[in-house]
């Protein structure tokens, strides 16, 4: 996989089943605090792609409409990716909200041990695609920025109808970094427990205001990222691997009570084999869905 493509033309239906199973991985990802779908396009090839594509937005591209017509503005606003990546991830999101909340109440110590192997493979397998000057100055920066994360905790209190807009304002600008999960900041300002049940139970208000506040996020940060991939791309990318790297301390699966490397946890998972050999086996499964994920790409 390089990070230094532009982007495809894609044609025949299994490109674009590509583009959905992608949408579908970036849903699932967001599920979990703590995983960004960020980072599935940033492994998988489409990061860049899709930062632009969302960056051309503006009013002046609506006079395409005039000039060119439906068909000439979905070409320039490269409505077709958005589309099966978007439908990926709302066709994920409504099949396994439900599941990876039982997961995580279940098992988290495997959801969390197979998002572990995932990341780590791929900090490993950008990390060698750039140069080491970058990595050792700005991703150094990024492992920084990405442990400061840690000092982020929970909100608590029942939320009003108007913070899910500012959650989702916020939540979609972290979407669209690799390694800062929205829905780990909708868990740190008390809304993702909401968010959850709102989907789970078609709570409209919730998720009009959710909505509004991502079209939002994505309308203003996207143009901002998308600069900065122009002017300063290796660097940026160097920050963001090292911000990944950062993150797998929030990942590591052996916790006891919500305590990273508590002595608890380890102990918890040793007296059990079973349970150890599922995270073993979660952590290997998590690098091989990178391996299939670029081979794919």
């Amino acid at each position: 996989m390089s990070l230094h493509q532009d982007e495809p033309s894609r044609t025949g239906v299994m490109a674009w089943f590509g583009v959905f199973f992608r949408g579908m991985a970036m849903g699932v990802a967001e599920l979990v605090p703590g995983v960004s779908g960020g980072t599935i396009a940033f492994v998988t090839g489409i990061y860049t792609e899709l930062v632009r594509s969302l960056a051309g937005f503006r009013f002046g591209s609506l006079a395409l409409l005039k000039s060119e017509g439906l068909i000439g503005f979905w070409r320039h606003n490269n409505l077709s990716f958005l589309f099966f990546l978007g439908l990926g991830m709302l066709a994920s999101v409504l099949l396994f909200a439900r599941l990876f909340h039982h997961l995580l109440m279940s098992v988290p110590t495997v959801v969390w041990g197979f998002f572990f192997g995932l990341i780590a493979a791929s900090v490993i397998h950008i990390g060698r695609q750039l140069p080491w000057r970058n990595l050792v100055s700005a991703g150094s920066l990024g492992v920084l920025a990405g442990l400061m994360l840690l000092t982020v905790n929970p909100g608590v209190g029942e939320p009003a109808a108007w913070a899910y807009f500012f959650g989702g304002m916020a939540a979609v600008s972290a979407w669209l970094l690799p390694a800062v999960s929205g829905s780990f900041l909708l868990l740190a300002l008390g809304l993702y427990e909401g968010v959850l049940e709102a989907l789970s139970q078609g709570h409209m208000v919730i998720l009009l205001m959710l909505a509004g506040g991502c079209v939002v996020g994505l309308l203003l940060f996207s143009r901002l990222l998308s600069w900065l991939m122009h002017a300063y791309r290796e660097p940026l990318l160097a920050l963001l691997t090292g911000f990944m790297a950062g993150s797998l301390v929030r990942l590591w699966p052996w916790r006891h009570d919500g305590q990273l490397f508590s002595p608890q946890g380890f102990e918890a998972v040793a007296g059990e084999p079973a349970l150890l050999g599922g995270v073993v086996l979660a952590i290997v499964s998590g690098a091989g869905a990178l391996w299939l994920l670029s081979w794919l790409e």
